[in-house]
């Protein structure tokens, strides 16, 4: 028996080690992954693309912050499946210029069929630009997207939303389950071009990209395969430009974060695999060091030092002191690990009231 209970503290033991590795490397890591040469005086015509779908949480102060932008040579398009849709009223109330999206490709979801039409009626532009109608973004925004394609080298910039609790419980659990893509965004291994604020040069959609663009049931996984792909790089705006109100209760919460889950393992079909390895292991180490700690010897508190690690930067990226955050942290792995789950067996997913196969 003490020889099991040996073996099974060794194995906690490199759990320990390999998290805590993960855990200092992450707390070390800078906010600004790198400094871009970009230009502050590139200022190409740009067109804000903006796919509209019923009325989101403050859809008039979202788009109104597109209309406010610092940046001068640009214009903006709000893009409707049809124009019975609520969303109408409140554009033409801002004066936006608004478009209905084509009956072309009919395998693609409605986002990248509204994309798609923009980029095709509206072609006299250097740069498109992806926002999403649930956020709200900064004045400087525009202004920072653009900037770093100025470098030729980079083919996609992006910046991660911050989603902004507005309800309960679920709204907080879903700020601190979107600091997990803050961390992939800030290593250069991991960073993908986050479709609901996203810049990119005309050049990147053109001939054989834009036809695998116009067939995806994501925006953003063809943007960031197509970059890569022609040896281009992801440039994070790591200031926090975008933010998402967010008043999810626990069913809608589970439906975003699992979807999202399925679009991820859809786009990297490794992301199933390390994420059930990493979030399994946390979990394990998590349960373990408290139950070693309380039925064995304090000592095994130390098992808890990389989730102390953690928590301490969810509440730095929050700005927050909320006591309920600490439970919310200890939580997400067992999200993560449901999540990953129950998006693994997913054969179509509904978007906006629509459903789409995952291809």
């Amino acid at each position: 028996m003490d020889a099991i209970i040996d073996a099974y503290v060794a194995f906690i033991a490199l759990i320990w080690l390999g998290l805590m590795a993960i855990a200092v490397a992450g707390m070390a890591r800078p906010n600004t992954p790198e400094r871009q040469q970009a230009r502050s005086n590139y200022t190409p015509k740009a067109l804000v693309m903006v796919p509209c779908k019923g009325l989101d949480i403050s859809l008039r102060k979202n788009l109104a912050s597109l209309m406010r932008q610092s940046y001068g040579n640009y214009d903006v398009v709000a893009i409707l499946d049809d124009i019975s849709d609520p969303a109408l009223q409140v554009i033409r109330s801002l004066g936006m210029k608004c478009i209905t999206s084509a009956r072309a490709w009919k395998h693609a979801s409605g986002k990248v069929r509204a994309l798609a039409t923009a980029i095709k009626k509206l072609d006299g532009y250097d740069v498109y630009v992806v926002a999403d109608s649930d956020a709200t973004f900064r004045f400087d925004w525009l202004a920072r997207l653009v900037a770093p394609l100025s470098d030729k080298t980079v083919g996609v910039s992006t910046a991660f939303p911050y989603f902004l609790p507005m309800g309960g419980f679920w709204s907080k659990v879903k700020m601190v389950w979107g600091f997990v893509g803050n961390g992939m965004m800030e290593s250069k291994l991991t960073r993908f071009a986050w479709g609901g604020s996203m810049a990119f040069r005309k050049e990147l959609l053109r001939g054989r990209s834009f036809s695998e663009f116009s067939k995806s049931v994501s925006d953003d996984i063809p943007v960031t395969r197509i970059a890569k792909r022609k040896g281009l790089s992801i440039h994070y705006v790591s200031e926090r430009v975008v933010r998402v109100p967010s008043n999810d209760d626990f069913a809608h919460f589970v439906e975003w974060s699992t979807r999202q889950t399925a679009l991820s393992i859809l786009g990297n079909k490794k992301v199933f695999a390390y994420g059930t390895v990493f979030y399994a292991a946390n979990a394990v180490l998590l349960v373990s060091g408290i139950a070693l700690a309380l039925l064995v010897s304090w000592p095994f508190a130390l098992l808890l030092l990389p989730f102390l690690l953690g928590a301490i930067k969810t509440y730095r990226r929050s700005h927050s002191n909320d006591p309920a955050l600490l439970a919310v942290y200890l939580m997400t792995s067992f999200i993560y690990i449901a999540n990953l789950i129950a998006a693994k067996r997913m054969t179509h997913i509904v978007w906006r009231g629509s459903r789409y196969k995952l291809v």
